[in-house]
């Protein structure tokens, strides 16, 4: 008698809505990823200054404050549309930059000026089109779907910054910002393919035909869900943990590690990003071909295995070796996050789903913090001994929130841990 049958890495794609979806998702990433890494290293350059880095670092992700508004709103119009206007978006931005790059206007503070314009809308992207996945999938291919669109990132990463860092180097800023605003033009046509819902979700309407609820009516009774489901607090408090002292060190300070400490160039700080990328990926692609996971058990391991590899990092001589350790990192970074995603989405009502990534999103504003105090601490005792300060801290308050929680977490049969 034969078992059950093995699940399927393609299965997401029987659905029309993810085939447009999916794509679009990608080259929005691979747009993301190119920018993050052409941006961060022209304001290194200009400018010599590793805290100016992280200030460029910080302020791609100003707007993860107003991020539960998105959801409110992505709950009322709908997400396929708002995914889609904040692609517009961000086609617009890049194609000013495209402007003054090939101009020859462009300085660093027209850079972090538009850089803190695109922070205000570009940190919800992920909240609202994991909201958008969880509208157009069934229920019993979530966890697959969700794995295979955090490939898009994660091939963004590797790809997408071996491809900006070889545009940059070859052709210089403004062609390889030609590239980037063909890729998000490209992204909201894809995304404008998916079919809406016949109606979005009902929130902010009232179920007696009175006026209208407010928005903020909304954003407060979103809030409050999240904190009052145990489960959904624990998630949010080891996603704030991980922007605030781990993505910081694979993330913002690549520039600085790649130049300051292994003396390579945007090339070799390209093969640093695609080596994160690439265990990432390979993450995504394992998790979407196992079944029957304790999806909160995987998300512990993973976060404390994730902080063990960056302590590892830290100490490294070469880059070669430096390269091995964030590749391992990328691919428990993966599972973790994938993890905080499907808890966040399986157990959430429906209607809700925007707001509760709105606030999950909300999360990812420990990530400025965490890069400007990085900054601060390198300059007085060294990137290797503030690495290990915030990988030792990150260990130490991850055992915190799984000992307070562990009924919701641990327990195997926690919600949380539904196969």
């Amino acid at each position: 008698m034969s078992g059950p049958a093995r699940p399927s890495a393609l299965a997401p794609f029987r659905i029309r809505n993810y085939r447009f979806q999916w794509p679009a998702d990608l080259l929005t990433s691979w747009a993301f990823e190119m920018e993050t890494l052409i941006l961060g290293w022209y304001v290194l350059v200009e400018t010599g200054s590793v805290l100016l880095l992280t200030v460029f670092a910080s302020l791609n992700f100003v707007g993860t404050l107003i991020a539960p508004m998105f959801g409110v709103f992505g709950d009322r119009i709908g997400h396929r549309d708002l995914l889609a206007m904040m692609r517009a978006t961000y086609a617009v931005l890049a194609a000013t930059l495209m402007a003054l790059a090939l101009s020859g206007h462009l300085s660093p503070l027209y850079v972090l000026i538009i850089v803190a314009v695109m922070g205000l809308v570009r940190p919800s992207d992920l909240g609202v089109r994991g909201a958008l996945v969880a509208t157009i999938m069934p229920h019993d291919q979530l966890i697959g779907a969700i794995s295979i669109s955090r490939t898009t990132m994660d091939t963004a990463k590797f790809a997408g910054a071996l491809s900006g860092a070889g545009l940059f180097a070859a052709l210089g800023m403004g062609p390889a910002y030609v590239a980037i605003v063909t890729l998000y033009i490209a992204s909201t046509l894809l995304t404008l393919c998916v079919v809406a819902p016949s109606k979005p979700h009902p929130a902010g309407e009232a179920a007696d035909g009175a006026l209208p609820r407010s928005p903020m009516r909304d954003l407060k009774e979103g809030v409050a869900y999240v904190w009052t489901t145990p489960r959904m607090r624990a998630v949010i408090w080891v996603a704030f943990l991980a922007n605030l002292t781990a993505y910081p060190l694979s993330n913002g300070l690549l520039p600085y590690v790649a130049r300051d400490i292994y003396g390579t160039d945007q090339t070799g700080l390209g093969y640093m990003a695609a080596s994160f990328a690439l265990g990432s990926l390979v993450g995504s692609i394992a998790l979407s071909l196992i079944g029957g996971i304790r999806v909160a058990r995987l998300m512990i391991g993973a976060t404390m295995a994730w902080y063990a590899t960056l302590l590892v990092f830290a100490q490294m001589q070469t880059i070669h070796a430096a390269i091995a350790c964030l590749a391992l990192a990328g691919f428990m970074q993966s599972l973790a996050m994938i993890s905080v995603a499907v808890i966040l989405m399986r157990t959430a009502s429906e209607h809700f789903r925007g707001r509760v990534m709105g606030v999950r999103m909300l999360a990812i504003y420990s990530l400025p913090l965490g890069l400007l105090a990085a900054g601060s601490l390198i300059g007085g005792i060294g990137f290797a001994a503030t690495a290990s300060l915030y990988a030792a801290a990150g260990i130490a308050l991850m055992l915190a929130i799984v000992l307070h929680w562990r009924a919701d977490l641990w327990h195997l049969h926690a919600p949380a841990n539904a196969k």
